[in-house]
């Protein structure tokens, strides 16, 4: 039986914004430098190999050791691996080694989207079952055992192993889950403490719930434009007008014109029905979904502006980071108002 983590979307969320992060800033440095070799004579170390042994240093840590920090730290170095890697895609798929193919972009866009659609789909293709309840309470009894709980922590192991007693669990195993629960020390919660360092950051207008809509819409807007936009350049390109000439294109590489119109039919489809039943329902899927709307769209922005306009695309991210940031902000506090959540693998 294959369980999911508690633990996996959120990761796969942060191992990409961390990847493409990375090869922005890569690009940005090498082009301020003057694109530097490390190497002599006739050697080259690209950073593709830095890349590879970060990703490889990310599965080893997380093979040797266990806890939080563990998983964090392999997220962080396995991100940037993978960034340093997918950045000389260009050189891996064409005969002269071309650092800077064109279409390099779409690569990365198509290994970004299928990875988020993948995390989603595992997360949204059915309620979590007792044995995954438990197993993920179990583990999270088991990283107290080892480093003690933060409060949120052992609140989300205990609404599991209620949610795996509802359906039907062994109430034996779950007492022996809760016997370890009951042993775990109590420690701060060093995430949340970082979290609220980072919100104070944050001027007091953007944590207003009034942005949410705003962003909401705008995603909703902006995706629908870009959808419309689409179908005309579609429809009448393909059209004898006579002598009416008409023309639509969402940019100039035609490659990118596709990425820009899928990216909006996923954001558009991800944001329509979250803003719709914002105001209908008290769960948190909605802002989940809008939050991976912001993802889809800031990354796919990201990507193709550093392929059409270079590091233009630095300005256009750091918009839809903005809209990924008061979302995410939001979402955080709905979640805390209302607990952990039973159906946190899956909404």
């Amino acid at each position: 039986m294959v369980i999911r983590s508690i633990y996996g979307t959120a990761a796969v969320e942060w191992f990409l914004i961390i990847a493409i992060a990375t090869i922005l800033i890569t690009r940005l440095y090498l082009q301020l430098t003057g694109y530097p070799q490390v190497g002599g004579g006739t050697l080259h170390i690209a950073h593709a190999l830095w890349g590879g042994a970060l990703m490889m240093l990310a599965l080893v840590v997380g093979w040797l050791f266990l806890g939080p920090a563990t998983r964090v730290t392999a997220i962080v170095m396995g991100g940037i691996g993978f960034g340093l890697f997918l950045d000389e895609v260009g050189k891996f798929v064409t005969k002269d080694n071309d650092y800077f193919y064109g279409p390099s972009a779409e690569i990365m866009y198509v290994l970004v989207v299928v990875l988020l659609l993948i995390s989603r789909v595992v997360r949204d293709v059915k309620k979590p079952t007792a044995a995954e309840a438990m197993a993920n309470a179990a583990t999270i009894a088991a990283d107290g055992v080892s480093h003690g709980l933060p409060s949120r922590r052992r609140r989300q192991a205990v609404e599991f192993l209620e949610l795996a007693a509802d359906r039907g669990a062994d109430p034996a195993v779950i007492g022996h889950i809760h016997s370890l629960l009951d042993a775990s020390e109590d420690t701060p919660d060093r995430l949340m403490r970082l979290r609220d360092r980072a919100t104070t950051l944050i001027p007091g207008m953007f944590r207003s719930p009034r942005w949410v809509p705003v962003v909401g819409w705008l995603l909703v807007v902006s995706s629908a434009l870009t959808l419309f936009v689409g179908i005309l350049g579609s429809y009448f390109n393909d059209r004898d007008m006579g002598d009416v000439e008409l023309y639509f294109e969402l940019s100039r590489n035609s490659n990118a014109s596709w990425i820009v119109f899928i990216s909006g039919v996923l954001t558009l489809a991800l944001a329509l029905p979250a803003m719709i039943a914002r105001n209908r329902t008290t769960r948190v899927w909605p802002l989940r979904s809008l939050r991976l709307a912001a993802l889809v769209s800031a990354l796919t922005n990201a990507l193709v502006d550093f392929a059409l306009e270079g590091f233009g695309a630095v300005f256009n991210l750091a918009i839809g980071l903005f809209a990924l940031a008061v979302i995410t902000y939001h979402l955080g506090e709905r979640v805390a108002a209302q607990g952990a959540g039973r159906d946190q693998l899956r909404v």
